[in-house]
């Protein structure tokens, strides 16, 4: 096995969060709904789907930047993510708050439950503005960067083709794209071609318009989408407790989920998309590139925070991922 990236002050992925967040995550053993409950702790991280692969990455290779939207008035912990991670923070800044999302977790029931704020509402003139703006930050990463990583929700008003316009924008530079969206910025998205998509099962059912309920219904589904997207080369469709489906043009792999001391569900998703990430610049086989995002995932789901253990122990939990060929119904 290739080694991991290292760290670099030129970095090799790019993050790119337009709808960050800092997740307020309380332990409430046996939530009772209308209630009054009693925590046993509480945290508070940075968070929101790009800035978790970003930290997640930071983690276990480094050479990381990120770039979205932030708000003025609660920039403190962000920014010390960045400095303690070491990513390059090209971030545009807003006024107003990053919005706050509150993650009640029940280990006693393996339950999380996700209260989510919508995000900064801006005028059609600084979206206008703040699209150029990431437009022109992404024109100067990809002097260095190969992979950039688009994934999360829009914030409120954001049209729904951005995807699509800032992976046309990173096509036009040569470099490559993961698309992580769901809904109509994940239909408008595909039509710019990213070259790896991570929808979940639902998300894909969404996105093709029936019900998947067999993983030989993903793989009808896929390779639909393969056949109509000639630039997309590889889609992860993640499945919770079932693993996780890995699709390449020539192969249709099956990671089964791996053991795990669940503390939080929270961001387990993004795990996966770094892991792909990583295993992309390491240039895995499916194979091995199933079995790392299975591992960075599963790594994830034992820790609070979108934060991963050493290399060493991602590294062994991947050699413990079963991976199988996924044969066609």
């Amino acid at each position: 096995m290739s080694t991991a990236c290292s760290a670099s002050l030129r970095p090799s992925v790019a993050c790119v969060a337009l709808n960050p967040a800092l997740d307020q995550t309380i332990d409430v053993r046996n939530l009772r709904l209308g209630e009054v409950n009693r925590a046993q702790r509480a945290q508070i991280d940075v968070g929101g789907k790009g800035i978790n692969v970003a930290s997640c990455l930071a983690d276990y290779c480094g050479g990381v930047a990120v770039t979205g939207l932030l708000g003025r008035d609660n920039l403190a912990l962000f920014e010390q993510l960045f400095d303690r991670k070491a990513i390059l923070n090209h971030c545009l800044y807003v006024d107003g708050m990053t919005r706050i999302n509150t993650k009640l977790v029940d280990p006693a029931q393996g339950m999380t439950t996700d209260i989510n704020m919508p995000g900064p509402e801006l005028s059609a003139e600084q979206i206008s503005a703040a699209i150029e703006g990431l437009c022109r930050v992404i024109d100067e990463l990809a002097q260095s960067v190969t992979w950039f990583v688009l994934s999360g929700s829009l914030p409120p008003g954001w049209p729904d083709d951005t995807y699509a316009r800032l992976i046309s924008r990173v096509r036009g530079h040569g470099r490559k794209v993961l698309l992580d969206a769901s809904g109509l910025p994940l239909l408008e998205g595909l039509r710019a071609q990213p070259h790896v998509l991570k929808p979940n099962e639902n998300e894909l059912s969404e996105l093709v318009g029936r019900k998947l309920r067999t993983p030989g219904d993903i793989r009808l589904a896929v390779q639909e989408l393969l056949a109509a997207n000639t630039q997309v080369e590889c889609v992860a469709v993640s499945m919770g407790g079932d693993g996780a489906l890995f699709f390449s043009r020539t192969e249709s792999l099956h990671a089964q989920a791996l053991p795990v001391e669940l503390i939080s569900t929270v961001g387990a998703g993004d795990a996966m998309v770094a892991g792909l990430v990583a295993a992309q610049i390491e240039r895995l086989p499916l194979a091995a590139s199933a079995q790392l995002a299975t591992a960075f995932s599963a790594a994830k789901l034992s820790r609070l925070g979108p934060h991963l253990p050493g290399v060493e122990v991602v590294r062994q939990r991947m050699m413990e991922v079963r991976v199988k060929t996924l044969e066609a119904a």
